[in-house]
């Protein structure tokens, strides 16, 4: 019988060699791979027993991370399977039994233009200070664009770069710029607590990877007001969306204080929604949002759902659309007509834009 060790590797080996994004393991199924869109199981393979969840889920962790599972009833954290991919992994208990979900992270970093990014996301790369979100519901490739923002500050300046992780996924490699990679619940125990500190790290650059909470989201901003270029993402759906969801954050006392700070230090949101390629895979449809007077001015009289006709109006600023993303990628042939009205928010302006393709 295989050991855990070489079960958990003999898994994760196929799922790469297969294309799959995520490796699911529960109770009762076979080992299942997501590819593209669909879960494929693993039928070679042995059904899970409520025992085999339990040594795979400890076949992936150190001795803190046993205790604190074993505490807190799941855990988030990353493995490295060699010098072949890293997981980022959630263990968690379903009907008291434990199931595990992985996603497989590249060592690679791809560039913007590798993942089919708008070229106008450079204006981010060369900033020198300010606060750019990147957003979208989950599991659309924030993460991905974070690291690929990144990591291309760090093949053009000479920055000194602190990223707050939790957990670490993409592992950067010093080029020009010094890049320090802070984990939370190993190198600190909060991103609010690791914010506090990174000003007095002499931080260029700062990379938030997830802004979860109030606390967290007042010293971003606070950390882009103060000279500082910040990364950082948001679990939203449209650039408006964004801006209300951080400012009904506060209470009602502090919203105007935090409309004119935002107005101010805001620098760009970019929301991304991953759409099936017609010869396999995904692309990114983005949307583009710089901030400029007209935007500011809406930040701070809280007129945020009149954003997107701001972005409408704007393309000769490099502001993009969502149905303008979808209408380009179908004119390149990425697309379907039919995903792209899929992934719409707003159907029927696409369909007056596709006529005209």
């Amino acid at each position: 019988m295989l050991s855990y060790q070489s079960f958990l590797e003999t898994i994760l080996n196929t799922a790469l060699e297969m294309g799959a994004s995520d490796v699911h393991i529960s109770v009762g199924q076979t080992p299942v791979l997501r590819i593209v869109k669909d879960l494929v199981n693993l039928d070679k393979e042995k059904k899970i027993t409520a025992e085999d969840s339990l040594g795979l889920a400890f076949a992936l962790m150190n001795e803190a991370q046993k205790q604190q599972f074993l505490q807190t009833k799941e855990i988030d954290f990353a493995y490295s399977l060699g010098s072949k991919a890293r997981f980022r992994v959630n263990v968690f208990y379903q009907t008291q039994q434990v199931s595990i979900a992985l996603r497989a992270v590249p060592f690679r970093i791809k560039t913007l233009a590798e993942l089919n990014l708008p070229d106008v996301l450079n204006k981010f790369v060369l900033a020198q200070y300010g606060l750019v979100l990147i957003a979208g519901v989950c599991s659309q490739g924030k993460s991905t664009t974070l690291a690929s923002l990144i990591d291309s500050i760090n093949h053009q300046r000479r920055e000194h770069i602190i990223t707050i992780e939790d957990p670490i996924e993409y592992i950067f490699e010093d080029d020009l710029s010094v890049i320090e990679q802070r984990e939370v619940g190993d190198d600190t125990l909060s991103f609010s607590s690791a914010l506090r500190s990174v000003l007095r790290e002499d931080p260029n650059v700062i990379m938030v990877g997830e802004m979860r909470d109030l606390e967290t989201i007042a010293t971003t901003i606070t950390s882009a007001e103060t000279g500082h270029l910040v990364f950082a993402t948001l679990h939203t759906s449209s650039a408006s969306q964004t801006i209300h969801r951080i400012i009904d954050v506060f209470p009602p006392h502090q919203q105007e204080q935090i409309r004119a700070q935002l107005a101010g230090s805001l620098l760009g949101v970019v929301t991304q929604r991953l759409v099936p390629k017609q010869k396999g895979g995904f692309v990114p449809a983005c949307e583009v949002m710089f901030n400029n007077s007209a935007v500011a001015n809406l930040i701070r009289e809280n007129k945020t759902h009149e954003i997107l006709s701001i972005i409408e109006t704007s393309k000769e600023l490099g502001m993009v659309g969502f149905n303008q993303s979808l209408a380009s990628l179908v004119a390149q042939e990425k697309i379907s007509p039919e995903n792209a009205l899929k992934y719409s928010f707003n159907p029927d302006e696409l369909i007056t834009r596709l006529r005209r393709l």
